[in-house]
């Protein structure tokens, strides 16, 4: 989830277009600190990790719970006004939304199951839990399908090819035609394909952040996504990995190391 994380972080101060739209930036400065794409990151991965092999109504009490205690712990990370409603609530129920948090948030599911079809069933019920619009869907599955496909052995023109072909995501758009008219956009028909694009045509990790950055908009949600597949596709370097664990607080880290525990089996 490295790679979620970083993109989270790196893109967290050059949100709501304050960005110059360039790939020349500092990778790291004082606001680059995690917001509520990390903490919802950790708490699906959470919630999966402890209800595999059980039905999906358990999943989907387990993700409710999961995402509420965890939105509770950092009630100021950055959440949309419906979601802080939904967290707060003492019955807490899908709001219709196809906002990018649907996909933000789920990118454990590209790693914890083994078959595209899985992957695909479990991202859909991240995403029901709140955004059960049919666009929060089918972003939620669109990323984790791409980070399945990367994480397996996967060319870039096989992943774009599923993508658009059962998704029916535009990416054939180059960035440098995204990039002037894009501005700050929160729905996933928005972002997704964005954040496709910009790890299509990176050329290595860092490069597909840096390229995810300079596109603007809601580049940390879009830059999160973009890193968690590009993590899948190229692994993250060391020492970014170092950087990342100095800017995450102790209960995400325990999340991440139980992962990776789980993974690396």
């Amino acid at each position: 989830m490295y790679g979620a994380f970083l993109g989270d972080m790196i893109g967290a101060p050059y949100e709501f277009d304050r960005g110059n739209k360039s790939k020349d930036f500092p990778l790291f400065t004082e606001e680059s600190q995690f917001t509520d794409d990390s903490v919802m990151t950790a708490a699906v991965c959470e919630a999966l990790m402890d209800t595999f092999g059980r039905s999906d109504d358990d999943i989907k009490a387990a993700l409710v719970a999961s995402m509420q205690k965890w939105g509770r712990r950092y009630p100021d990370a950055g959440y949309g006004a419906r979601f802080i409603g939904w967290i707060a609530s003492d019955d807490p129920k899908p709001y219709n939304s196809f906002g990018n948090g649907s996909a933000m948030r789920v990118s454990s599911v590209g790693w914890l199951y083994d078959s595209i079809d899985e992957v695909r069933r479990i991202a859909r019920l991240t995403a029901e839990v709140t955004h059960n619009h049919p666009e929060g869907i089918k972003g939620a599955e669109a990323t984790a399908s791409a980070i399945f496909l990367a994480r397996t052995g996967s060319s870039k023109d096989e992943i774009k090819a599923y993508i658009t072909a059962e998704f029916g995501y535009d990416l054939s758009r180059t960035c440098d035609e995204i990039r002037p008219a894009y501005h700050h956009d929160e729905s996933c028909q928005r972002t997704v394909p964005e954040a496709i694009t910009a790890f299509l045509e990176g050329t290595d990790f860092e490069d597909v952040i840096r390229t995810a950055v300079s596109l603007g908009g809601d580049c940390d949600t879009l830059t999160c996504i973009a890193g968690s597949i590009a993590e899948a596709f190229y692994g993250v370097p060391e020492e970014l990995i170092r950087e990342c664990r100095t800017r995450l607080s102790e209960d995400i880290l325990e999340v991440t190391d139980r992962f990776e525990s789980i993974i690396q089996q």
